[in-house]
């Protein structure tokens, strides 16, 4: 039996009760934290406005039992996670960096 793919969708639910869908691209653990590199996701009948292909990296923090993504606020170790993650990516899917 062939297995079928489907992209990882995370739902995320910010400060003001609003939720948004995100497609997680990949995720990463070290030894002080774990994080993921998450992107917009739009299933197929929603449309898609000035979608950059951004790339969101956040921290996963667990607090009483409960998961939270979090903004990465150093960013000593903002810079760190990200080329980690764009290293793997990059790997992953043919892109070209801008900048």
């Amino acid at each position: 039996m062939a297995e079928e793919y489907g992209p990882d969708i995370v739902s995320v639910t910010d400060e003001d009760g609003v939720e948004h869908m995100f497609e997680e691209l990949d995720r990463i653990e070290t030894d002080d934290a774990r994080y993921v590199a998450l992107t917009p996701y739009y299933d197929e009948t929603a449309e898609i406005l000035d979608d950059d292909g951004e790339l969101i990296i956040l921290k996963v923090v667990e607090e009483d039992g409960e998961t939270y993504l979090e903004p990465i606020e150093d960013e000593d170790e903002f810079d760190e996670i990200s080329e980690i993650f764009e290293k793997r990516l990059s790997e992953l899917y043919d892109f070209d960096e801008e900048e």
